[in-house]
């Protein structure tokens, strides 16, 4: 199984925003969606990711004026993207050592997908139940 595989499954285009949409417009952004991240893009190149991390840390930092920022200016940079055919399990383990949730998927640099730490262990438990009940049926028969 690869990202690719998990992308397929979902319907839709991911959700985005260009780094000079304000801060404010990016978390009602992010609250209408019920998602904890959105990937920054510019000329269909990803430059960043405006994470609830991010605002949280910049509100702490610099106060309310934030939120009539542009995204640029509070989003992680540089960004780390993986292609389509990483497995998921290479994804969590990249995820865990860089300490991030959120994942750009890229492939001939254009956004193809965005996948959290969130799909990723959903997909390996998954896996971990199919292999647990194909032993069972195996010992049973």
């Amino acid at each position: 199984m690869t990202l690719a595989n998990i992308l397929q499954q979902r319907a839709g285009e991911v959700i985005q925003v260009t780094p000079d949409i304000p801060v404010r417009t990016v978390i009602a952004l992010l609250a209408d969606h019920r998602i904890g991240a959105v990937p920054v893009v510019e000329d269909g190149t990803v430059v960043g990711i405006m994470s609830e991390r991010d605002v949280i840390y910049s509100l702490r930092r610099d106060g309310a004026e934030i939120l009539e920022w542009p995204v640029a200016r509070v989003m992680t940079r540089p960004v780390i993207t993986v292609e389509s055919s990483l497995s998921p399990l290479a994804g969590l383990s990249l995820m865990t050592r860089r300490r991030i949730r959120h994942l750009p998927v890229v492939d001939d640099g254009k956004l193809v997908g965005f996948v959290s730490i969130g799909d990723l262990v959903k997909v390996r438990i998954e896996l971990i139940e199919s292999e647990a009940e194909a032993m069972r049926a195996y010992i049973a028969g």
